[in-house]
């Protein structure tokens, strides 16, 4: 079986344009009988997601037209359930329900997440499902004033790590602090171990 990803993405058309593009021999392995894995999520990956304070998510509508949506909130408010299930809690925003309305006719999902001071990003593809279950919902729910309409629990059909090239630098107010503190925690070690108190 072929790795998850490479089965759902690399289409026919891709792969006459990875021909076409001279690429086509370097992903051919990944679509090998001996090659297998991409859809139950490790350690690495479920560490990763659940540091997330936000993630892109992709939906189609019913005339095809992709639409994609930031969805955030504090690290740990994506969660994962199990290494092929995450889910999140689904706040009420601008209630033009795009992408609630994609789901009901297309399951559909993808999602990028992207860790943007250390340059790394997850590729996830799967299948949603949008719940009104109170329990589910209590579950999922960060403490917060904000109305929560329903979760998203998505069953994982692929992921894949992405190519960091390209990913800018960036850092949260929170993240710039804590990089700030440890330079100054290191500064503070250096100049004792060279300059120790008598």
């Amino acid at each position: 079986m072929p790795l998850a990803f490479a089965d759902i993405a690399f289409t026919p058309s891709v792969r006459a344009a990875q021909e076409r593009h001279g690429s086509a021999a370097t992903y051919a392995k990944f679509l090998a009988p001996d090659r297998d894995g991409g859809h139950e999520l490790t350690a690495a990956e479920a560490t990763f997601l659940t540091a997330r304070d936000g993630f892109f998510q992709a939906t189609v509508s019913e005339t095809g037209w992709p639409y994609v949506q930031f969805r955030g909130g504090r690290p740990g408010f994506l969660k994962v359930i199990d290494a092929r299930t995450i889910a999140y809690a689904d706040y009420r925003g601008n209630r033009q329900y795009l992408s609630v309305g994609n789901l009901t006719s297309n399951d559909r999902v993808s999602i990028i997440a992207v860790d943007y001071p250390n340059q790394r990003r997850l590729k996830l593809w799967g299948h949603a499902t949008l719940t009104e279950d109170a329990e589910i919902i209590s579950a999922l729910t960060e403490e917060s004033d904000a109305v929560v309409e329903r979760g998203v629990v998505i069953r994982i059909a692929a992921f894949d790590w992405n190519c960091p090239r390209h990913i800018p630098q960036r850092r949260t107010d929170a993240e710039h602090d804590a990089e700030v503190a440890r330079l100054h925690n290191r500064i503070a070690e250096l100049e004792h171990q060279n300059f120790p108190s008598d």
